[in-house]
């Protein structure tokens, strides 16, 4: 990915919005994320399913953490390894993982995405951010 080219007005993490870990992971996101940069969209909301169609991604398949940055967008580890970029410290620091090649990170990555409705739980609908979160979320 990260090949075709879309302004967005900061980065944005999409995320899959009835999954309970995903809900968790973007909750741990916005509490070490200090300087508020990080935006957020479910896969299933307008704004992910427009982004994914951008992209070329499966519309339907919201097995990975996507991040859209700069007009271009990662999934998988890789999405994950740039996110630690906008956190504070000492998180930015694991960006250096990017170094390890995708065919080695992304296994354990795509095991815990796998299992993460069983491990985890689902919700029945996605995330209604709170009034003081709301502008971080897109529609």
């Amino acid at each position: 990915m990260g090949e075709d080219k879309i302004e967005t007005a900061g980065p944005i993490v999409l995320f899959d919005g009835v999954c309970r870990f995903c809900d968790a992971s973007v909750n741990w996101l916005i509490d070490h994320d200090p300087a508020r940069n990080l935006r957020f969209a479910a896969l299933q909301g307008v704004t992910g399913q427009r982004l994914l169609a951008h992209f070329g991604l499966p519309r339907g398949d919201f097995n990975t953490m996507v991040l859209v940055e700069a007009g271009r967008c990662w999934t998988r580890s890789t999405a994950v390894l740039r996110i630690t970029r906008h956190l504070g410290r000492p998180w930015p620091l694991l960006a250096a993982f990017l170094l390890t090649p995708p065919f080695i990170r992304d296994p354990l990555y795509e095991l815990c995405a796998a299992n993460r409705y069983r491990w985890f739980g689902t919700f029945d609908a996605c995330r209604v951010p709170t009034p003081e979160m709301r502008a971080r979320f897109l529609e």
